[in-house]
């Protein structure tokens, strides 16, 4: 029996070890994400916990700052992300396989984009989450806001042409109404006195230059009083009032879609040029390399900023008890919309690449975290491209190529959250929803999702146009603001996980051919490398025969050279 429990002792001991090796190997290649989850964990904590000592508004400033700093440098990152990243993705690709590329997603996240707005409206049409009570106990203090449709799709187009490039790193173009005095020009009759005014003023000014127009201005403006009387008018500019007036303006925000538009653009072209474009290429190769080096550095101060911002946004909150209580039914019909949503990705992603959609999962938490903690799937896209290249193995020509578009067309779970706010605001004001209606709903929250901006609240903007389109009233969006900073960040997440399944199932879909263009290029440079051996060989033959001629050509000569000496 000892000799049996030593020989256990003695096997159990490595195993052991292996184990503990194999938990540390976990520990080392997953520190990062622990270290994000302790943020996380602590951002929670200790806003809970310093809420009870009340801060002041210095003392919330200063929780936030490091939160403040970890934005900074990830904005910072978005525009040579973006613009390496996708003119990168595009030179890798010929023009035929980058259109396969982008017409796939282009299908998902109109699939995907639908299948979110109806289980919106079929959520929020069967809980009925908005009553009238709510509306009465939280106040109405907005205004109405002025936007139409078509006001919505020419902004839209206009920021896919923008007429400045380096304005559109800073501003979009957006429709104003502004109030503006209104003039007119009358024209009114001007009394005798004033007339024999101006003529004095005339003639004095004539005298006084030294130009004899008259020997006597007396007699001659007696004269015409009597024998010519005149009549003169004048124009005069009157006030009409103030009226609301559209203009084109700017706004800030950096214009995702006219950048994603003329890179996609540029490196379709650049992707055609071939040689010539080598210089080019290998520039935007290195400059997105070097972009997500710097990526890999500011991740490891992330933890930090994620406690900071979620600890300053809980302290921050005014009276949360109260609008969690109001508003409580229209949270819980929105978080469980964006859950059920997340659900259908995952079962999308596992019919069409028969592959773990949780592990998959698991491989993008660094990002999902780091969107709920920024709220914008444009600050999260560096996190994104290290998540789905470095842990899913995903090929960065498609999440070059994809992802920054799905970051800014792609807009799951804020198409899902218009749906669900806007029939909410007509159930809070007692207004009941034809067909029609619903449809208008569905069909514009769509639209409006893709050209939504990835930038923090989008939604909100965007939700106007809804209202608008659907005859609802718009000054009862202040009530969504109450809750939106929270419900932004669980959309976000969900808007930063479709586009990441996206960009999985895209590389399911296209791994063959993008193997046979790799294996056509390699075929193409081992045929230029062989058949660069292929001249060197022949070169050096050349160079050989032709210096055995050289030798015996100067030995010959020698030899006749000595035969000369000799005779």
């Amino acid at each position: 029996m000892e000799v049996e429990s030593g020989r256990d002792e003695y096997t159990l001991q490595p195993y052991e070890h292996r184990r503990m090796r194999r938990v540390l190997a976990w520990v080392r290649q997953n520190l990062l994400l622990l270290f994000t989850l302790v943020g996380v964990i602590m951002g929670i904590v200790l806003g809970l916990v310093l809420r009870l000592a009340e801060p002041s508004e210095d003392a919330i400033l200063l929780i936030g700052f490091p939160g403040d700093i970890l934005m900074r440098l990830l904005k910072m990152l978005i525009l040579p992300l973006i613009v390496a990243s996708l003119i990168s993705g595009l030179t890798g690709l010929d023009t035929k396989e980058s259109g396969k590329l982008g017409l796939r997603a282009l299908v998902y996240y109109s699939v995907t984009t639908c299948i979110a707005v109806i289980i919106g409206i079929i959520l929020v049409l069967s809980i009925h989450p908005g009553k009238a009570e709510t509306k009465a106990s939280l106040g109405q203090f907005g205004k109405k806001q002025d936007m139409t449709t078509m006001d919505a799709i020419l902004d839209l187009l206009r920021n896919m042409m923008p007429v400045n490039l380096v304005q559109a790193c800073f501003e979009q173009s957006t429709t104003m109404y502004v109030m503006e005095e209104q003039f007119e020009n009358i024209l009114v009759n001007k009394t005798m006195n004033d007339t024999m005014a101006s003529l004095n003023d005339t003639m004095g000014l004539m005298n006084d230059t030294g130009d004899t127009v008259t020997t006597d201005p007396m007699n001659t403006m007696e004269m015409m009083i009597t024998d010519n009387p005149v009549t003169s008018a004048k124009y005069e500019t009157i006030s009409l009032g103030f009226k609301k007036v559209r203009k084109i303006g700017y706004k800030d925000g950096m214009n995702v879609l006219g950048i994603v538009t003329f890179c996609i653009a540029f490196g379709l072209l650049l992707s055609r040029m071939g040689e010539k474009g080598r210089v080019m290429v290998d520039f935007f190769d290195i400059l997105a390399e070097l972009t997500m080096t710097l990526v890999n550095l500011i991740m490891w101060y992330s933890p930090i900023g994620i406690m900071s911002l979620i600890c300053a946004k809980i302290l921050s909150m005014k009276r949360p008890e109260l609008v969690f209580v109001q508003l409580g039914m229209y949270m819980v019909t929105v978080i469980v919309g964006l859950i059920i949503h997340f659900g259908c990705l995952m079962g999308i992603y596992f019919a069409i690449t028969r592959k773990n959609p949780f592990l998959f999962f698991k491989n993008m938490l660094q990002a999902w975290l780091m969107a709920i903690a920024t709220s914008s799937s444009a600050a999260t896209l560096p996190v994104t491209f290290r998540c789905l290249e470095e842990n899913n193995k995903i090929d960065r020509r498609v999440t070059r190529f994809v992802v920054p578009i799905g970051a800014t067309v792609n807009m799951d779970g804020t198409a899902l959250y218009e749906a669900v706010a806007v029939i909410f605001i007509a159930q809070m004001n007692g207004i009941p929803l034809s067909v029609g209606q619903v449809i208008t709903i569905s069909l514009t929250a769509t639209l409006a999702s893709i050209g939504a901006a990835s930038i923090p609240s989008a939604g909100v903007v965007t939700m106007l146009l809804v209202l608008t389109a659907a005859g609802l009233p718009t000054n009862d969006v202040s009530i969504i603001l109450l809750v939106d900073w929270f419900l932004d960040r669980l959309r976000t997440s969900v808007n930063v996980l479709g586009d990441s399944y996206g960009a999985g199932i895209v590389y399911h879909l296209s791994k063959k051919e993008l193997e046979a263009q790799d294996a056509a290029l390699a075929a193409q440079e081992a045929a230029e490398y062989a058949d660069a051996n292929h001249h060197s060989k022949m070169d050096t033959s050349n160079r050989n025969s032709m210096e055995v001629v050289d030798r015996e050509q100067h030995k010959k000569m020698d030899g006749d050279t000595a035969r000369e000496t000799n005779f």
